[in-house]
């Protein structure tokens, strides 16, 4: 099986290279038993035609290092949201085959994107960790398919918190927004509560 690192790229600059350093090394170490540390710079060479605008640095490795790519990012406009049932859905780690969260985002009707629960916890969106205002903090749920760089960078610097959010809590927050690695809190989408059906 293989596992990504998507890491942003914007006017040759790479971000949040030491939480992606983390969650690529802890990955290894679990999923592939490998106990020595690699450091993503040491690999990663941003070629000219990515050096200006925002681009997906996605990394594609297994035991080894197997392809970076330069992908070029456009923001797609979420403006609702779908509550869909996944409780068989395992997404511990980023793999590359992401069959069984296509799935989940196919039944997402009229909606830009899917909110997924599990066990009637909210986890994640297809791409993103929710994270919920509740008109003076933000909140991220503490049972995430996917422990995101983005977020824990947030939650390190105490800009996001965890709790437990269940399906029946939604009701109390007032908006909801999504990160990810190349979506942080200046450039999320964000949405009002009543449009998470």
């Amino acid at each position: 099986m293989q596992l990504l690192e998507t890491i942003k790229c914007k006017d040759g600059k790479l971000f949040n290279l030491k939480e992606h350093n983390s969650r690529f090394n802890q990955a290894r170490k679990e999923y592939f038993g490998l106990a020595t540390k690699m450091n993503l710079t040491n690999f990663i060479k941003v070629p000219v035609h990515s050096k200006n605008g925002l681009f997906r640095c996605r990394i594609t490795y297994s035991k080894t290092i197997e392809n970076i790519e330069f992908i070029p990012h456009q923001f797609k406009e979420i403006k609702s949201l779908k509550l869909v049932e996944g409780n068989q859905i395992d997404y511990e780690f980023k793999y590359s085959d992401r069959k069984n969260l296509n799935k989940l985002f196919e039944q997402r009707g009229n909606c830009d994107d899917i909110l997924i629960i599990k066990d009637d916890c909210i986890t994640d969106s297809f791409t993103a960790n929710p994270i919920f205002f509740d008109g003076e903090k933000w909140w991220t749920p503490d049972t995430p398919l996917l422990h995101g760089t983005q977020r824990a960078k947030l939650i390190g610097e105490n800009k996001i918190f965890e709790c437990r959010i269940r399906t029946e809590d939604i009701s109390k927050y007032k908006k909801v927004g999504l990160i990810n690695a190349l979506w942080d809190m200046k450039d999320m989408p964000i949405l009002k509560i009543e449009n998470v059906v």
